[in-house]
């Protein structure tokens, strides 16, 4: 009997949600297999190259800060267009079986495959804006990191209000990042868009996603509430850590 490609790919997405959440557990140099997905192929001619990846915490977590029903929206409405856009796109193509960093780095800069380059980067960057928040998050860093601020913009003060004013000048749509750039040193970086600082030549350590979708629902246009209740309630600080560690490590091995 045939069914739509569309119930299979709803069937293919439930089966394999449980994937996601081991993806962060594993080293940078796994970074593409943290936020593709699994490639997965399904006999006969219909094959689902990105899967929507499951949530990190439950969608009640980050309550009252962020609520469940924005969640369903952003990540079960928003995120997971832009993985079935992305799949209509490639099937068929050279892209179809490469890693979507390596999809966003093939296609960036190029007009004629903007539209899959802004789903692919959207795919990552989301599944990364995931992780850059947690329960009880927010506060300063320590260790490591605490360290690396301090060196790299003076004090967490100064990264802080650097950090705020990215998101907040942003204008539109876009993403505020904390990225190692190529010269080893700790930046805050905007971004419109889809855009992502992976295809500069940076490692992002965390991001915070400005687009209204993110935060409409909670703080309708006060988008400087939302960038406060970020950075004091969700900003998920040991993510970034590892995150800077796993880039160090790889640049000294």
């Amino acid at each position: 009997m045939l069914i739509s490609k569309r119930s299979f790919i709803k069937g293919v997405l439930a089966s394999f949600a449980f994937f996601a959440q081991g993806f962060f557990n594993k080293s940078w140099s796994q970074s593409n297999e943290i936020l593709t997905g699994e490639i997965t192929k399904i006999e006969g001619d219909i094959k689902m190259a990105f899967t929507l990846p499951a949530l990190p915490y439950a969608d009640t977590a980050l309550e009252p800060h962020i609520t469940a029903k924005t969640l369903s929206f952003h990540h079960g409405k928003h995120h997971n267009a832009y993985v079935v856009n992305l799949n209509k796109l490639v099937e068929g193509t050279d892209l179809a079986n490469k890693s979507l960093e390596e999809i966003m780095k093939a296609t960036a800069g190029n007009a004629e495959k903007a539209g899959i380059f802004n789903n692919a980067a959207q795919v990552w960057n989301h599944t990364f804006y995931w992780h850059s928040m947690t329960a009880n998050g927010g506060g300063k860093p320590d260790g490591a990191l605490a360290k690396k601020i301090d060196e790299d913009f003076g004090s967490f003060d100064a990264f802080k209000e650097q950090f705020k004013n990215a998101g907040a000048t942003q204008f539109g749509s876009g993403w505020a990042w904390l990225v190692l750039n190529p010269k080893g040193k700790l930046e805050v970086v905007k971004t419109p868009n889809a855009e992502c600082p992976l295809t500069k030549g940076s490692i992002p350590l965390l991001t915070m996603d400005v687009w209204e979708h993110a935060y409409y629902i909670d703080f309708q246009n006060r988008r400087p509430d939302y960038i406060d209740t970020f950075l004091n309630n969700l900003v998920n600080w040991k993510f970034a850590a590892e995150n800077l560690t796993k880039a160090s490590n790889k640049a000294a091995a």
